[in-house]
Order: structure tokens, then C-alpha cells, then sequence
């Protein structure tokens, strides 16, 4: 389980190509100070596990799954990353519940610099659009952010100047693919009233227009 707050902005050292799945060597000396072998970090909001550690870098094998279900699949050698380790019990929960479980991609559609923060607009894909709520949260890239406009297609959030500064949200620009979770406890709360019942539908959609 992670909270969203991103506590390292790291490197893709590496990228092996496995047929079916990939092999990432990433550069994290902050994530990697207490990592070991079978521990979970996020990376862009997707929850790999660690194979090994070795000075302040980690590998993680990506499956084929993964690749189509996130923008993992994009990356390259040199591309900035978002990274988080779990959260610890007892500590506090800075950002909102986040099981680094990508439930599709978004895109970057425009960004309208303000004064002290950017607005920045992200379509999203439809079967998605009834779990983000004005107010609500949502995770862009393992960042959780709070949405300012929802809309059937689209969303809105506010960045603040150390999200832009200590993200891979300051870089990205139109057009780029982001990973999307939404709030795991509004999908719930959905399976719990019955309306459910079209899930799997959706994520196959979802999967789909994500290739």
C-alpha cells in the first residue's frame, strides 16, 4: 500500500527486453537504502517487486500485463521516474490510500501555467470516468493529486510548484501517456451497491484502448 507522495524522482538505468516481459534496472538511491529482495516499489504509480539491489539501483521484472496496462511500456534508458516505497504502518498517510494497481492510462491534453501552480488537463478513458469526482483524489503517475473539474471524458488537476519541481508531472508535456489509479474505496462502495456487474466489460475495454 502507498500513500501517493513521491519520494524520489529516479532514472531508468536499463532496459532488457524478455519477448513477453521486460527487465528494469532503475536508479534510486533514496528507495533502495532499505530495499531487499521481494519488497514492493512504485514506479510511476505501478507496484513492481524487487529482484535485486546494488549500489542505490533496483531490477524489477515487468510482465506483459503490466506493459499493456500501463505507460511502462514506453520508457526508455535516461526517462525520469516517479518512485515510492510503501507505506509503513504507524506513519502518517500523507497522500490518500494507493495500491499502485493502474487501472489504464490517461493523456496529457494541455497545461495552462498560472502564477504559482499549473493547471493541467488529462483525458481519461470513459469505462473510468465515474470514480473521479470533483474534490475527490485520484493518482497521476503514482502522484496523488486532487481533482479540480471532472467531466465524462477528462479531468483537471492543480500542480504546485514541488510537484512540478520533484516529479516526472513538471516535465511531461501534451500528448504523454500517464498511468491512472482511481480511488480504490469508490470501487467498493460500487461492488457493494451490485452495480458491479459490468466490470469485467470495462476492463477490457480499458485494456483495449490502452494498446
Amino acid at each position: 500500500m502507498f500513500t501517493g507522495i513521491v519520494e524520489e524522482l529516479g532514472e531508468v538505468a536499463a532496459i532488457e527486453n524478455l519477448g513477453d516481459s521486460s527487465r528494469f534496472r532503475l536508479r534510486g538511491p533514496v528507495v533502495t537504502e532499505d530495499a531487499k529482495h521481494g519488497d514492493s516499489i512504485a514506479v510511476n504509480g505501478v507496484c513492481l517487486t524487487v529482484v535485486d539491489t546494488a549500489d542505490g539501483e533496483f531490477t524489477a521484472d515487468v510482465m506483459a500485463e503490466t506493459l499493456h496496462r500501463s505507460s511502462l511500456g514506453a520508457l526508455a534508458a535516461g526517462s525520469r521516474v516517479n518512485l515510492e516505497r510503501p507505506m509503513a504502518l504507524g506513519g502518517r498517510l500523507g497522500g490518500h490510500l494507493v495500491q499502485g494497481h493502474v487501472d489504464g492510462t490517461g493523456t496529457i491534453v494541455d497545461r495552462t501555467p498560472a502564477e504559482h501552480w499549473e493547471i493541467v488537463k488529462i483525458a481519461l478513458p470513459a469505462a473510468l470516468s465515474r470514480y473521479v469526482v470533483e474534490k475527490g483524489s485520484i493518482t497521476v503517475d503514482g502522484v496523488s493529486l486532487t481533482v479540480v473539474d471532472a467531466a465524462d471524458d477528462y479531468f483537471t488537476i492543480s500542480l504546485i510548484p514541488t510537484t512540478l519541481a520533484l516529479t516526472t508531472l513538471g516535465i511531461k508535456k501534451a500528448g504523454d501517456p500517464v498511468n491512472l489509479e482511481v480511488d480504490v474505496l469508490a470501487k467498493y462502495v460500487e461492488r457493494l451497491l451490485g452495480r458491479g456487474s459490468d466490470d469485467r466489460g470495462d476492463l477490457d475495454e480499458i485494456k483495449e484502448m490502452d494498446r
